[in-house]
C-alpha cells in the first residue's frame, strides 16, 4: 500500500469539500490528476473510498477510516515541520499540550509561566479541547501531555493528579433560581435548565461539556449572552441577566465573588479531578518531564495548602 502525502492531503480536501473538483482546486491539482490519484488509491485498496452522488461525494466506511488516519498523519507532519523550524530560531524544544477550558484558564497559567521563565529555549503549544478529545488526542499521539477530567476513561495512558475542578452555578442573589437556596447549597443541574444562561463566547470546551450534560437530559441550554472571559461571565451573572456554570475557582477569584450566590451542582459530572495524561513518561524529552514534575508538584502544594 503506497499513499504519499499528496494523496492524503487530496483525499482530505475532497472529503471536507464534498467535491472532487473543489478538492482538486484546494490541493492545487488538475481535475484529471486528482481523479487519477483517487482511482489509484481505490485500486490499491480494492475498495471504493468515495460514494458518488448527484450532490457530490462522501466517504464510504473505508474512506472514513482513511480520513481518520490521513488527518493524524498530515497533522503530525505539520507539527514536525513547525517543531524543526523552531530549532532554526534558537529554540531547543517544543511541548505540545492538550487541555480543557478549566485547566487552560484557571490552573495552567502560573506553572507554565514558572516553567517558561526557567526554560527560555522551550516553546509550548496549547490546544483547548473537551476532556474526551484531549484523551483521544493523547491516544492518537497528537501531543506530549494532556490535562483531562477523571470522568473520562484514560485506560492505556499514564496519569498523575493535577487539580480539583468543581463546577458550580453562579447567580445573583435576587435571581428567581436562587429563591429559597442558601449560599453553597447543592442542586441538580436539571433544576437550572428552565432559566437563561450566560456563557463563554466561541468554541469553548467548557461550554461544549455543559451542553452535552443538558443534551443527556433531553434539553438545550438557552443563552442570553456570550462573553470572552470567566470574569465577564461573573459580572453579567451578578447583574441578574442569567445564571452561569463555571469552575468554582473562577467564581471565587472574580471581582464579583462577593455579590454572587454560589450553588453547587449535585451531579457527579460537576465534581471533577483533573489528571495529567501521558502515553509514556519515560519516552518524554527531558524538558517535558520537567514540566510534568512541576505540574505534579503544583498538585501536592495545592493539596497541602487546603
Amino acid at each position: 500500500m503506497r499513499f504519499d502525502l499528496t494523496d492524503l492531503k487530496l483525499f482530505l480536501r475532497i472529503a471536507e469539500s464534498g467535491s472532487i473538483t473543489a478538492g482538486a482546486e484546494h490541493a492545487h491539482l488538475a481535475l484529471a490528476s486528482a481523479s487519477a490519484r483517487i482511482r489509484g488509491m481505490e485500486d490499491t485498496l480494492g475498495v471504493p473510498l468515495l460514494l458518488r452522488t448527484r450532490r457530490g461525494v462522501e466517504p464510504t466506511d473505508a474512506g472514513r477510516t482513511l480520513l481518520h488516519h490521513a488527518r493524524i498523519i498530515t497533522l503530525q507532519m505539520e507539527r514536525m515541520r513547525a517543531d524543526l523550524g523552531e530549532f532554526a530560531s534558537g529554540l531547543k524544544g517544543h511541548i505540545r499540550l492538550l487541555c480543557n477550558t478549566s485547566a487552560l484558564t484557571e490552573f495552567l497559567p502560573d506553572p507554565l509561566a514558572v516553567f517558561m521563565a526557567a526554560h527560555p529555549q522551550v516553546s509550548i503549544g496549547l490546544d483547548e479541547r473537551t476532556s474526551v478529545n484531549v484523551v483521544q488526542g493523547m491516544r492518537d499521539k497528537l501531543a506530549d501531555i494532556g490535562i483531562a477530567s477523571d470522568a473520562i476513561d484514560t485506560s492505556g495512558l499514564e496519569t498523575l493528579p493535577f487539580r480539583e475542578d468543581r463546577l458550580v452555578v453562579a447567580l445573583a442573589p435576587a435571581h428567581l433560581a436562587a429563591k429559597g437556596l442558601r449560599r453553597n447549597s447543592s442542586v441538580p443541574f436539571a433544576s437550572m435548565l428552565e432559566h437563561d444562561f450566560v456563557g463563554l463566547a466561541g468554541d469553548s470546551a467548557l461550554q461544549t461539556y455543559i451542553a452535552e450534560q443538558a443534551n443527556r437530559l433531553g434539553r438545550r441550554l438557552r443563552y442570553r449572552v456570550h462573553v470572552r472571559s470567566f470574569d465577564a461571565v461573573c459580572r453579567i451573572a451578578a447583574s441578574g441577566t442569567g445564571i452561569a456554570v463555571l469552575p468554582e475557582s473562577a467564581v471565587l477569584r472574580s471581582r464579583d465573588a462577593g455579590t454572587l450566590k454560589i450553588i453547587r451542582l449535585s451531579d457527579r459530572w460537576a465534581s471533577r479531578r483533573l489528571l495529567i495524561c501521558m502515553n509514556s513518561y519515560d519516552d518524554l524529552p527531558g524538558y517535558a518531564k520537567e514540566l510534568v514534575r512541576l505540574l505534579a508538584q503544583e498538585h501536592r502544594q495545592h493539596e497541602g495548602g487546603q
